[in-house]
C-alpha cells in the first residue's frame, strides 16, 4: 500500500471483515491483506490479536453507537431525534452487526459490549419517544418495536432487502405521528 496507515484503517478494515465473511473470517491475515501490509505492520500497532479484537469491538462501540447517541441528544426537537435515529439504524454496517451479534454468544466480553450497544440504542429511542408521546408504556413500545426491527434485519437469514427495511421503519414513524401507540395502556414500567 506505501501509504502510513492508522489504528483507525485496521478498525474499519476489521468491520469490512466481519460485514463480509462473518466472525469466522475474521483474521489477521485477512485484515493485513485487505490492507496490503505485513503482519509485522500490526504490530506497530497492536501488541496482539486478542488486544485488536476488544479494541475494534471497542471502537465499534464508540463510533456505531456512543458517537450517534450523542448526535441524536443534541437535536432538541425529540421528533428530529427519532428521524435520524431511524437514518442511523439504516444506514449501519448490518453485516458486521450481525456477525458481532453472533460473537457475543461465544465471548463474554463481546457479549458485554453489545448489552452495552443495546441498551444505549434503547434508552435514546426510548428518552425520544417519551418526549413525543407523553407515556412510558408507549415509548417503551416504540423503543421495543425499533430495537427488534433492528436486530430482526440483521439476524435473518434471508437475503436482505434495504428498500423492505426503510419501508418498515416508516410504518414505525407513521405509527408514532398517526396516535396508534395512544391505543395501550400506560402501565408502570422500567426502560
Amino acid at each position: 500500500m506505501g501509504a502510513v496507515l492508522s489504528r483507525q484503517a485496521y478498525f474499519e478494515t476489521g468491520l469490512e471483515v466481519l460485514s463480509e465473511l462473518g466472525y469466522g473470517g475474521l483474521k489477521l491475515a485477512e485484515v493485513c491483506n485487505r490492507l496490503g501490509v505485513t503482519t509485522g505492520s500490526f504490530y506497530h500497532y497492536f501488541t496482539s490479536w486478542p488486544v485488536f479484537t476488544r479494541e475494534l469491538v471497542l471502537h465499534w462501540l464508540d463510533v456505531r453507537t456512543v458517537q450517534h447517541v450523542e448526535f441524536a441528544r443534541a437535536l432538541p426537537d425529540p421528533r428530529q431525534r427519532l428521524d435520524s435515529l431511524i437514518q442511523i439504524g439504516l444506514a449501519l454496517p448490518h453485516g458486521a452487526e450481525a456477525a458481532i451479534r453472533c460473537w457475543s454468544s461465544a465471548d463474554p466480553a463481546v457479549h458485554a459490549v453489545q448489552t452495552q450497544v443495546d441498551q444505549q440504542r434503547f434508552d435514546i429511542l426510548y428518552e425520544s419517544a417519551l418526549e413525543v408521546l407523553g407515556e412510558a408504556r408507549q415509548a417503551q413500545l416504540f423503543a421495543n418495536w425499533a430495537m427488534y426491527l433492528l436486530i430482526g434485519f440483521e439476524q435473518a437469514l434471508l437475503p436482505r432487502d434495504s428498500a423492505a427495511f426503510e419501508w418498515i421503519a416508516g410504518q414505525l414513524l407513521e405509527a408514532l405521528d398517526s396516535g396508534r401507540f395512544a391505543s395501550t395502556a400506560d402501565t408502570a414500567v422500567s426502560p
